[in-house]
This record gives C-alpha cells, structure tokens and sequence, in this order.
C-alpha cells in the first residue's frame, strides 16, 4: 500500500507544478524530501502521458544507496504485486562509489564525482532525441561550487527542448545570497519551505528535547586557554595599529583577510597575522578536545535506558576513537565508528550493523551529517560542536525521524563554558523542551536546578515520613536518571501508563518517581 503524502508534501507538489516543474524545496532532515521527490516523478511522467528519465544526483555513495533503496520500494508500490524486485532493480542504474551501470536506464542515480563528468551531455542526448528529463539535485547546497556546476552545463543549450527538461533541488538548509541565486538560476526558484516548527507543530518529526550541557576545562586547560586568548589580545591590537580597516570586520571577514594578508608582501603584517591564525585553531582545538566531553558522554550513557540507540557526533577522528575504545569496554560489541580514516566498506558495514540492532551506540565524525537514514535511532550527542547552523540541522535531523513506538527523541549539545563556543544549539528552532544542564566533571554529575528542587524535596519528604535506607537509596537511583531526562514531563496520563506497564520492579520504581516529581512541580 503506498505511503499518504502529509499536507506540506501536498502543498509543495502543487506549487512545483505550478512553477513549471522546477525550483529547489528546503525541508527539514527527516520530513520526506526523498517521497516527496519520487512522487513527483510519478505524477510528472503521468500528466506528460510519455516515458520520464529521471536522473537523481547525491553527495555521497552511502546516500546513493540509500536512494536506490528507496526507488526500489516506491516502484514496487507503484506497481503492486505484479512487479518483481529484479525487473525493478533493471530499470535503476548506479553510477559512482564503485558502480557504473549503463546510463540508459530509466532512473539514474549519480555520485557527484561521477555527474560533474557526464551527467550534463546524457541529460542533453536523451532531449535531443526527443525524451522528458527531470534532474533531481539531493543536497542541492552541495552543487554550487566551480567543480559541481560542470553537472548544468546542458543548460545554456537547451533551449528549443526546455517544455521537456524539469528540476527539483532539495535541501535542509539552502544557502543565502550568491549562492542561493546561482542554485536558483540553474534548479529554479525556492518554492517551499518546511522548517523545524512547521514540523514539529504538523507531527511530520518525531516531538524531541534538547539539553544545552555545559562543561568546565580542567585546570591546566582553562590556564592554557586564557593564555592563547590574551595572547590573541595582544596581536589583534598590533593588527589594527597595521591595517585600522580590520576593526569593523566580523569573524568571517577579519578570518578571511587574515588569510590574505598573512600571504602579502608586508613582512610583519603577515607574520602577525600568521600568528594570529595559528593560534585561534590551537584555540578551538583545545575547546573541542576538552577532556570533559569524553567524560559527560560516558556519564550520560550510564544514564540513558539500554534499549535506546544513541548516536554521538565529533569533530575530531582522535577524539571518537578515544570514546571508542572506553565504550567498547564498558559495552562490549555494542559500539561502532564512522569516519574517513577507516574506509567507505568498513563504515557501510558499521551502519549496516547499527541498522540492525547489532550495536547500539554509533560515533560518527561529520560523514553523518547529511541524508543517512536511521529512523529509530532517538538519542543524539554533540560530542564537540560545529559553528555551522547546516550541520547542526543535518544532526538534529538524524535522530527526529518518526518511526513507530519512537515515542520521543532527545538531543544533547555539548559546550565549554566561559569561552568562545556557541551555547545555543538550534536558536529558534521551535522544539518542544529546552534544557539547560551542567556537568560537574569531579562527581560526574548533572545538574539541572529545577529539577534538582523538586528531588531534593522529594527525598526530604520521604526522610521525613521514615522511609528506609534501601527505599531513599532506590529513590536516588530513579531521581539520578531522571536529572538528564524529560520523562516528569510527559503528562500525568502517560506517566501512569508507564506505571501500569513496566515489567520489572526498577522500572516502575523510576516512573513512580517521576510522577512524584511532576505533582511537586504541576
């Protein structure tokens, strides 16, 4: 039985063809951007009442794949029982990540290294003789650069064949200004967007909570970060008494001036601006290597339920394997990494693994922060941040896809406090809970004020009422677990369901004390 489109993919479709069928769509990771597209193949090719080749460009060959994967069972819906897998599989040609099926094929799918070289002169063979084309850009933000705009080079000679041509660019998070205006020239304009609020009000993403956790450097860290940090003081003002036109720059801009300057002809410009450089990345090294991070996920692990998937994501391939081989220990064949140094077979396999339920606990390094689908993963953590709102959106994504009995997902971010890292997350993203935590890396503890009250009453209300040592000490036990969650948040009738059902004894002792929690804060 084929899926119901949700409204906005509705809305979006109507607006698509009323632009002519082209123009780029920003929606959230995890909405349906991929039915949504596939959809509009179908129902392009049968209002044209002719044969449509589709050609599909993706990023990466984990999302080629992943694509692959989702055409298949598209058609196979489209097409009822009569179809079988392998007269679908015929009609879908790979090509890149090791593939290279021939390109006559009705669907193709193309790695971007591939299509920068061969996709532009396929598209305009098959409408030169006289075939409908639709050209669907996935991560379409991804296509503006000098190399990746080889794939519209078609476009200037199209013209006496354009009522045949049509495009689709999907995005998470198109970008702004040049950018935007080539993508658009080439795709066609914005046409649709569904953003974090949009989704979580219309119920298309899973409800989800995020835990802002602040981390302390340990003594010799803060020392040597306030060190680099005068340090850069001091440069900064030779810099302006060189060159005053630095002073009304932002970040980005005195970043990129920098770099011009410390290539330039003026010998002591360039030293000190060289210099400058050199220390900032020492000093967001140290911020993103800050031993805390490793110690906050590990605690926070402890705490979270065995059955949830948990995705943890970093910045730095040193770092993950270091929290690897600590997790491997204290979880045993429960833990996999992705990253760029282990090789395309090996990360395919760990993902494979994590899919099926073999491990538990992923640890990726960027290579997720676009178009991996893994619906019932519900537990994501920022292991070290990323100044870029793409890919904070792109890991928010991975975790809020719906998947049924996915009741809730939870994300935590992160971040030093007391220095140049951003403390907000996902600023006006319109989730449902915000929490703001800290972690106190000498006790390995969390605390979260309000929280902390009410349980702190509870346990006195139980002291008070003569309760036994083994009673408050279980009492700890539940409160403990809930500090880094929202579950005293989930609604009297809920909690009492969560009662009713639990199976074992310490289950339903937690869901107790959440529920005393929740009557001593209603």
């Amino acid at each position: 039985m084929k899926k119901v489109l949700y409204q906005w993919q509705e809305e979006c479709l109507e607006r698509w063809f009323a632009n002519h069928g082209r123009g780029m769509v920003q929606a959230v990771t995890g909405s349906g951007k991929t039915l949504l597209a596939l959809t509009a193949a179908e129902r392009l090719e049968k209002q044209l009442n002719q044969e449509l080749r589709v050609k599909i460009v993706v990023p990466t060959g984990a999302l080629m794949r992943q694509w692959n994967q989702a055409l298949r069972n598209f058609l196979a819906e489209s097409g009822g029982n009569k179809r079988q897998p392998a007269d679908i599989q015929r009609e879908i040609g790979l090509r890149g990540a090791g593939y290279k099926a021939s390109s006559n094929r009705k669907y193709m799918i193309y790695v971007i290294n591939s299509a920068r070289y061969e996709l532009a002169r396929q598209i305009l063979s098959e409408l030169r003789s006289g075939a409908a084309v639709l050209l669907i850009a996935d991560e379409c933000h991804r296509y503006e650069s000098d190399q990746n705009r080889l794939i519209f080079e078609f476009l200037p000679y199209i013209q006496p064949y354009e009522t045949r041509f049509f495009s689709l660019g999907l995005s998470a998070t198109l970008p702004h200004g040049q950018s935007q205006s080539y993508l658009a020239s080439v795709l066609g304009r914005k046409i649709y967007s569904y953003g974090m609020t949009k989704a979580a009000a219309m119920h298309t993403v899973c409800k989800y909570d995020i835990f802002h956790i602040s981390l302390s450097f340990q003594h010799t860290e803060s020392d040597e970060y306030q060190e680099i940090t005068d340090w850069m003081g001091t440069l900064y003002r030779r810099l302006l008494q060189m060159d005053p036109f630095l002073r009304d720059m932002n970040q980005k801009e005195l970043f990129d001036m920098l770099t011009v300057l410390a290539g330039g002809q003026n010998r002591k410009l360039a030293e000190t601006a060289s210099l400058y450089i050199k220390l900032s990345y020492k000093r967001r090294t140290l911020i993103c290597l800050a031993s805390a991070r490793i110690a906050c996920a590990c605690a926070l692990i402890e705490r979270l339920q065995l059955s949830e998937k948990i995705i943890i994501f970093g910045e730095r391939i040193s770092q993950a394997e270091e929290l690897y081989q600590l997790l491997q220990k204290q979880y045993p064949e429960k833990v996999g990494r992705c990253h760029s140094k282990i090789g395309p077979l090996a990360n395919k396999n760990t993902l494979n693994r994590f899919r099926d339920g073999e491990i538990r606990i992923l640890i990726a390094c960027k290579s997720m922060d676009e178009g991996i689908d893994i619906p019932d993963a519900a537990v994501g953590i920022i292991l070290s941040g990323t100044s870029v709102q793409r890919q904070r959106i792109q890991r928010l994504g991975r975790v809020i896809r719906k998947k049924e009995k996915k009741d809730r997902a939870s994300l935590y971010y992160l971040h030093l406090k007391d220095t140049i890292e951003d403390r907000c997350f996902l600023p006006n993203s319109g989730e449902d809970h915000l929490f703001e935590l800290e972690y106190l890396s000498d006790t390995r503890e969390f605390k979260n004020p309000l929280y902390d009250r009410a349980a702190a009453k509870l346990l006195a209300e139980m002291k008070s009422k003569g309760a036994s040592a083994d009673k408050l000490s279980e009492a700890r036990r539940c409160l403990r677990l809930g500090c880094i969650r929202s579950d005293w948040m989930s609604g009297y009738g809920n909690i009492s369901n969560k009662i009713k059902s639990a199976r074992h004894t310490e289950d339903k002792n937690y869901w107790i004390c959440m529920k005393k929690i929740a009557e001593l804060l209603s």
